[in-house]
């Protein structure tokens, strides 16, 4: 099973540039194009929060409009930019998402279970899980002990070492950790938020951030770093299940050199 995962979208309304920079909505059309050009095709896309901008309806309406041309199924979930309860109006044939609270779900009908836990915080942009999602979260992945599985979170739960982007991360980490690493088929947990691709050995498995379909958060590891973001190429991750393994390779939206010869 091939799952491809993009994140941090950032759709604007239609000819509104993200941070007055860049066109955020023209570079999702250009995800969407290499996502329905790869070889083999992704069974499914996971899209790990902050889809749009400012959680406007006119963002969700051209969200909908580019995820129009999305040729592979997809699953949502929210990020701190998200209004949670506008984005399950806006997609209602996504019944999988509740219609109001946390977005929490689980997809049972693939070869690789995908659970996603929300972690957003209504009105911030740090994240954070309360006792009732950790309970969730316990009795669904208790569910199905032997089944692989990807846990989704918007909000790494882990320091990377950019101080801006600490201070955002998911707040109370060893809570989720112990619950995670009680369960050996976790292969991985995919976050979005940092706009960087990171990995960490986290709660018994691997721990995977991807980058943004817009902009790249600066790799500044300097105690006084200041926040930066830059145009860097874009990419998507892509969760490779084959044999009893995952395998994720990085792969980068854009047309560049190539191919030569390999030798």
């Amino acid at each position: 099973m091939l799952l491809a995962q993009i994140s941090d979208l950032h759709v604007r309304p239609t000819g509104e540039l993200y941070k007055d920079a860049v066109d955020s909505n023209r570079m999702f059309a250009d995800a969407v194009e290499h996502l329905n050009r790869l070889d083999p095709r992704p069974d499914l896309v996971l899209i790990t929060g902050d889809l749009v901008d400012e959680g406007l309806q006119a963002e969700y309406d051209s969200l909908r409009a580019l995820l129009g041309g999305l040729e592979r199924p997809y699953l949502l979930m929210p990020g701190n930019h998200d209004d949670r309860e506008r984005l399950a109006r806006c997609f209602p044939e996504h019944a999988y998402l509740p219609a109001s609270g946390p977005k929490h779900y689980v997809i049972d009908r693939h070869a690789v279970r995908i659970v996603a836990l929300d972690t957003t915080v209504p009105g911030d942009h740090h994240g954070d899980v309360d006792e009732a999602g950790l309970a969730w979260l316990a009795t669904t992945l208790a569910a199905a002990p032997g089944a692989p599985t990807v846990v989704l979170m918007h909000h790494p739960p882990i320091a990377c070492g950019i101080p801006y982007l600490d201070k955002y991360m998911c707040r109370r980490p060893e809570r989720i950790a112990a619950v995670i690493g009680r369960f050996a088929n976790v292969e991985r947990v995919l976050c979005g938020h940092v706009h960087r691709p990171i990995l960490q050995r986290w709660a018994g498995t691997l721990l995977c951030s991807c980058p943004s379909t817009a902009t790249q958060i600066a790799l500044r590891l300097r105690p006084d770093a200041q926040p930066a973001s830059f145009r860097e190429p874009p990419a998507c991750l892509l969760h490779w299940w084959r044999d009893g393994v995952m395998v994720t390779h990085t792969s980068y939206i854009g047309d560049f050199e190539g191919p030569y010869p390999f030798a």
